[in-house]
C-alpha cells in the first residue's frame, strides 16, 4: 500500500493570514489536531498543530526563563519564543517547510518518517500543491482493513476509490473527516460524522458506484451538543461478538 491508497483527500486547511483563533476553531469543529497552511492555488507553506497553542500568553502558559538561562539561550531564541506565544496570525506560529510525502510513497516509509521526526501527520504533495494528508488515524484504518484479511489492492480498486471520492465531493453534506479504503471492491468508510443521518447517505453514495461490492461502515458519530461518541452498528456488533 502507498500513501494515495489511504490518504484523506479533502483536506481542511487554513491560510497564513488567518488568526490563531480561526485555526483553533477549525480544529475543534472538525475534531482534528493539525492544519496544513496553504496559499495561492493550494501551495503548501507550513503546518499548524495543537502543540503550537500550548504556550500562549492569553492562557498564561508562555515560557518564563530565569535571567541566567535567558543569557545562555540568547536573544534570537528568546525572540522566536515571544513571537510564538504572542503572535496573532497563523504564519507567526506555524512550522515552516513541514515534512511531506508524495502520492507513491510506501506506507512503511511513512511510518518510519513519523517515528523518526516525531510527527502525527504528513501532508501529501504533488510538487508544491497539497493533494492530501495522512494522519496516524488513517494508518490505523488501513491496519484495521488489513486485519480483516481483504485481498490486496488492485489498480481497479484505486479507480473505484477515485469514483467514490468523486461522488462524495459533490455532496454538500459530506463530512470533513472521512477516509475511504477499497480492497477487491469492498469499501471501508471511516471517519467522523456529526449527524447520524450522514451515515446512511454515505453508504448509499458508495453503494451506487460501479465496481463496489459491499460497503463496511466504520464511521464514528460525535453528537455535537453532548460530545458523546458512538461507534457504527457494524463495529458494535463485531465488538459484542468478540467478547462472547
Amino acid at each position: 500500500m502507498k500513501s494515495s491508497d489511504v490518504m484523506t483527500r479533502r483536506v481542511i486547511t487554513v491560510g497564513p493570514d488567518a488568526s490563531i483563533l480561526e485555526a483553533a476553531r477549525l480544529m475543534l469543529q472538525n475534531k482534528i489536531s493539525g492544519l496544513p497552511v496553504v496559499e495561492g492555488q493550494g501551495q503548501l507553506i507550513g503546518i499548524v498543530t495543537e502543540g503550537d497553542f500550548l504556550r500562549r500568553a492569553e492562557t498564561g502558559t508562555a515560557r518564563h526563563h530565569s535571567r541566567w538561562l535567558e543569557f545562555l539561550i540568547g536573544p534570537s531564541r528568546w525572540a522566536d519564543e515571544y513571537v510564538h506565544s504572542h503572535g496573532r496570525k497563523v504564519e507567526e506560529v506555524m512550522t515552516l517547510d513541514p515534512y511531506t510525502v508524495t502520492e507513491d510513497v510506501p506506507i512503511e516509509t511513512i511510518v518510519q518518517l513519523m517515528e523518526q521526526k516525531h510527527v502525527k501527520r504528513l501532508p501529501v504533495v504533488r510538487g508544491t500543491e497539497l493533494v492530501g494528508i495522512i494522519s496516524r488515524a488513517d494508518l490505523l484504518h488501513a491496519l484495521a482493513s488489513l486485519a480483516r484479511k481483504m485481498p490486496a489492492s488492485t489498480k481497479n480498486d484505486a479507480e473505484v476509490r477515485d469514483r467514490v471520492l468523486s461522488e462524495l465531493e459533490k455532496q454538500p453534506w459530506r463530512p470533513a473527516a472521512l477516509n475511504v479504503i477499497v480492497r477487491d471492491g469492498n469499501v471501508e468508510l471511516s471517519g467522523i460524522i456529526i449527524d447520524h443521518r450522514e451515515r446512511q447517505a454515505l453508504k448509499v453514495a458508495a453503494e451506487n458506484v460501479p465496481g463496489v461490492k459491499v460497503v463496511h461502515d466504520h464511521l464514528t458519530w460525535v453528537e455535537p451538543m453532548s460530545g458523546m461518541v458512538f461507534s457504527s452498528p457494524e463495529d458494535e456488533a463485531a465488538t459484542r461478538a468478540a467478547s462472547k
